[in-house]
């Protein structure tokens, strides 16, 4: 009975989930968090996974494991394997004005067409050309840029700066997955192979993929779907106990490609055409696995790949389950009396409207932007209905997300909704009124780590198992076109 290991190395914290290879079936589970900020050092991450490991009991028994981890974050490398600086994270929004000088100079169509997205702040391009433009000293000491999970991939695997890794800092040894690699707005998803003269663009240096010829700043390899990184990891793994002097490399554990976490989620809650997934985490986001590539020069919607070959047109919200937990406070209530208090308020929530943009926001792209409440009157300003416009706002953001997907030719006959908030009655209520597509709520669980199981388990023996998820609510369908429209009436203010 081989098992395997899939880790979700999110934006809040490490999760690893282990499964049986054959049937999918949970073996054990563990968990550490990461630091908080939009901008942390990578060794937290690595620290956290082996405290994650230690958690879930360790890996001595595991024959393959993978990574998916938060997309976009950049993490910058030293010849000798050393991070330059903190990585800046896909929610640090500083890189904005550099994401329209990128714009500015290639064109929206042409950057759509070639990278399959347009540059917003979220983007490893933009941070790359934010370095340029304000911290110059550090672009001559780069030799390689990678990923989040690229990263932690490669350190599992036992490269490092020396002294901390059994294997050393064999940049040429990074490896990365296409959809992950189609987040950096630096490779094609159309082509499957580096821009290199976007990542030019972006830095003002020269870039290859590693294990490529020529010279330049090493690129992660691009594993296809299914496939593997390598061979053994790091042996101070096995138990997590990473704080020890490196060692050696414990031989045999196959190492998938990894993924960005929402093809991650994608591939775990086994998403086929007809689906779409809304996810409601720090971030909201809305995507469906789709066989052809969308182009959307408006930048709205992201043509990334799956993680299972084919593409994964998506749109991202910067605020999501924290306008809950937001409102939740003001109102001196947890999430189940916002949601109770927000079902006694009737829909609509009598013309009162948030427009959440607490933490600015990339879909609609308004950076600097701000929370805003529209229609306060004597009969709308209400704790009920602050209550009911919170989730309505929440919810009607992801359906104007879902609009835009729509819109790049993706056919919606079922949405998914996961994420801590989707066990709240109130959302699952509210998400019937506000999608005029039937909702149906999976059982909690870590779908971005069971996709990088599923991956490790295809790595491993070849075929892409199918695990899937089972439902726990299908609320009734009760579309209330007022709720959108009020929205958009009073948003667009």
């Amino acid at each position: 009975m081989p098992l395997v290991a899939g880790i979700d190395s999110s934006t809040q914290s490490c999760k690893i989930i282990i499964r049986d290879a054959a049937t999918g079936a949970p073996i054990r589970q563990g968990r550490a968090g990461h630091p908080a900020g939009t901008e942390v050092d990578p060794e937290a991450w690595w620290e956290a996974l082996g405290e994650a490991v230690r958690d879930a009991g360790g890996l001595r028994d595991v024959a393959a494991i993978s990574v998916a981890g938060q997309q976009h974050g950049m993490v910058l490398l030293d010849s000798a394997g050393r991070v330059i600086r903190d990585a800046l994270l896909w929610n640090d929004t500083r890189s904005a004005p550099a994401a329209a000088d990128l714009v500015a100079e290639i064109g929206a169509e042409d950057y759509a067409r070639r990278a399959g997205v347009v540059p917003v702040a979220s983007f490893t391009a933009t941070k790359l050309r934010w370095v340029r433009d304000n911290e110059p000293r550090h672009v001559p000491k780069i030799a390689a840029v990678a990923l989040p999970h690229d990263w932690l991939t490669w350190r599992l695997r036992g490269y490092g700066p020396a002294g901390s890794s059994p294997l050393g800092p064999d940049l040429e040894q990074l490896r990365t997955d296409p959809s992950d690699a189609s987040g950096t707005a630096y490779w094609s998803p159309g082509s499957g192979e580096y821009d290199l003269d976007l990542f030019y663009t972006a830095l003002g240096r020269g870039a290859r993929e590693a294990g490529g010829a020529g010279e330049g700043i090493v690129l992660p390899a691009v594993v296809p779907a299914g496939g593997r990184a390598g061979e053994g990891i790091d042996e101070r793994l096995i138990g997590g106990e990473i704080g020890q002097e490196p060692s050696g490399i414990a031989p045999g554990v196959i190492v998938a490609g990894g993924a960005g976490d929402n093809a991650g989620a994608a591939l775990g809650l086994g998403a086929t055409g007809g689906d779409v997934v809304v996810s409601i985490g720090t971030s909201g986001t809305v995507f469906a696995v789709t066989e052809s590539q969308p182009s959307d020069p408006s930048g709205t919607v992201a043509g990334f790949a799956s993680a299972s070959g084919e593409f994964l047109p998506l749109i991202a919200t910067l605020n999501a389950a924290r306008i809950l937990d937001s409102i939740a406070g003001l109102l001196g209530v947890d999430h189940h009396e916002l949601g109770e208090l927000a079902l006694t308020a009737e829909p609509a929530a009598r013309g009162l409207v948030l427009q959440p943009y607490f933490e600015g926001e990339r879909t609609p792209n308004l950076p600097e932007a701000t929370a805003t409440l529209f229609g306060m009157t004597l009969e709308s300003t209400t704790r009920a209905g602050l209550a009911r416009a919170a989730i309505e706002g929440l919810l009607c953001g992801l359906a104007d997300g879902l609009d835009a997907v729509r819109a790049q030719g993706v056919q919606a006959e079922r949405i998914l909704i996961v994420g801590g908030a989707a066990q709240n009655p109130a959302v699952q209520a509210i998400a019937a009124q506000v999608f005029n597509v039937p909702v149906q709520i999976p059982t909690p669980g870590e779908y971005v780590a069971d996709g990088a199981a599923i991956q490790a388990a295809w790595a491993l023996g070849g075929t892409r198992p199918d695990w899937q998820p089972q439902i726990d609510a299908t609320p009734t369908p009760d579309f209330r076109p007022e709720i959108r429209a009020n929205y958009a009436a009073r948003a667009a203010v």
